[in-house]
């Protein structure tokens, strides 16, 4: 069936490229669709490339399977072998007689628009997306912000003030910069912009365009163009020299890998037992002891200059990617800005009316989509409400306001892992589901018969362990209960059995 697998392959190639054929002759006017058409675009490159893999493979006939299936057709009773392979064809359907047969006819055939819900053709857009992303017009990088105002050291500054600078890494000193925060807060900031760009343009080559920033960063480093950290401030040569003030910058010290803030403090600092260990170790860098061999500090400080090169190349790769995913993308970053400083000036009536105004927006959007439907379908994308922060729906059928949302914590996820793993949001809907039916019925397939002890208790471990102490404390307690019996000795002397059992079995009674 090798050659079978190949007219299939070739067969799925060329519908996929008709398919991509028929998208890009299209012009999507809302932004939305033409999202949707971009990203199902690229899955259909990927799997054009995937095929297209496993076709070559097929006729590269590395094991010679392909060869045996041609010569054993065109030398034998072409009859005998086709029938052999009908007769398999049907065995293998007679064992799995629910195997799905793939239509590639219309696996790839362009489907009409749901709606105002973004969803077209299998690509769910307001899934990919934040609502202050808005379908990729404009950066959320509220969290990159939250992250930056964390690291030590550094002023406090706004929103739109961050979004003018978050590419500009001048300002950060060598000890801020060796920090593991900065390293975690670049790391996020590189991941959020190189996803944004896949989110946004997944027919520019992403991966492409990602590595190539990562070759020009290594030509870079190699030819010694890449500054991490900043210079040191002192203009003599000398280690043990004193570099001259710097009012704004203070003084660095290039043997201790360190800076002053003053003049005073950097004089103070010579004759400690650090800077003159220091400088011992570099004036030893690079030398041997007196039979040749290298010595052990030496070998101590190449090792800490390496590690600390090592660490200086991958901060200096962040910070190259950021720079260059923020010059590609600096329509979106001055949009951002606009949209950051328009909201700021709004007043709450007028959000509402813009609100109300992207809802018509996009319920328009939606009737210029789909013109085929009729008068019922396009009632309901009228009756259809704008929704991106995904708030739930009141009983009038729109979004409850968004204060009363935090009030109740309903974005707090509460998972139950008794009911089967289920989440509960909010801390009002968590603590009614113990009194449910499903916690319930959890408790009792655990074995568990008294479930009004087990309160706040959602894991199985858990509850598990607590079932089994209260077991073991009731039998206890039970035992403890039959063991007070009293007995009275000759003297009047009221005992519990036990002990007037030992002592009658001593003899002292």
């Amino acid at each position: 069936m090798i050659l079978e697998s190949e007219r299939l392959l070739a067969e799925d190639l060329e519908r996929l490229e008709q398919a991509i054929a028929d998208r890009l002759l299209e012009e999507p006017k809302a932004i939305r669709e033409r999202l949707s058409r971009d990203h199902q675009i690229a899955r259909f490159v990927d799997r054009f490339q995937d095929q297209n893999k496993r076709l070559l493979e097929i006729q590269r006939d590395a094991d010679g399977t392909r060869a045996k299936e041609i010569e054993s057709i065109s030398r034998g009773d072409p009859f005998e072998e086709f029938y052999r392979q009908l007769s398999s064809t049907k065995d293998f359907h007679r064992r799995y007689p629910n195997e799905p047969v793939e239509n590639l006819e219309r696996a790839y055939k362009r489907r009409a628009v749901e709606g105002a819900s973004g969803y077209v053709d299998g690509v769910d857009i307001d899934s990919i997306f934040t609502g202050e992303e808005f379908n990729g017009r404009f950066l959320d990088m509220t969290q990159n912000h939250t992250e930056y105002l964390n690291l030590p050291g550094v002023k406090r500054i706004t929103y739109l003030q961050y979004l003018s600078v978050y590419d500009k890494f001048d300002g950060f000193t060598k000890n801020q910069k060796t920090n593991d925060q900065y390293f975690q807060y670049l790391n996020g900031t590189s991941d959020y912009l190189e996803s944004f760009l896949r989110r946004t343009r997944p027919l520019s080559n992403p991966d492409g365009i990602i590595s190539g920033f990562d070759k020009e960063f290594d030509q870079a480093w190699e030819e010694g163009k890449i500054t991490v950290f900043p210079a040191p401030k002192s203009a003599t040569a000398g280690p043990q020299r004193v570099a001259p003030p710097n009012k704004d910058a203070g003084v660095y010290c290039e043997v201790c890998v360190k800076q002053f803030g003053n003049q005073k403090a950097y004089d103070n600092h010579l004759p400690g037992r650090k800077h003159k260990k220091a400088l011992a170790l570099s004036e030893a860098n690079g030398s041997s002891s007196g039979d040749g061999t290298p010595t052990a500090d030496s070998d101590k400080h190449r090792s800490i200059i390496s590690t600390m090169r090592l660490k200086e190349r991958a901060i200096g790769h962040r910070e190259f990617r950021i720079s260059k995913l923020a010059e590609l993308l600096s329509k979106e970053r001055e949009d951002t800005k606009v949209n950051v400083e328009r909201k700021q000036s709004l007043t709450e009536r007028e959000r509402q009316m813009e609100l109300e105004s992207l809802l018509r927006e996009a319920t328009t959007e939606a009737g210029t989509a789909n013109p085929g439907a009729d008068d019922e379908e396009e009632s309901d994308s009228d009756d259809k409400i704008y929704n991106p922060l995904k708030l739930p729906l009141a009983w009038d059928g729109k979004p409850i306001p968004y204060w009363l949302y935090k009030l109740h914590g309903l974005g707090v996820e509460f998972p139950c892992e008794i009911c089967g793993n289920f989440v509960y949001m909010g801390r009002r809907a968590f603590d009614k589901h113990f009194n449910e039916w499903r916690h319930t019925h959890g408790l009792r397939c655990l074995g568990i018969t008294n479930t009004t002890l087990f309160r706040e208790i959602t894991k199985i471990d858990e509850a598990v362990k607590l079932w089994e102490k209260i077991q073991t404390d009731k039998k206890k307690e039970k035992m403890t209960q039959e063991s007070v019996t009293e007995m009275e000795d000759e003297e009047g002397n009221v005992l519990p059995y036990q002990v007037w059992l030992d002592l009658k079995k001593q003899g002292l009674l």
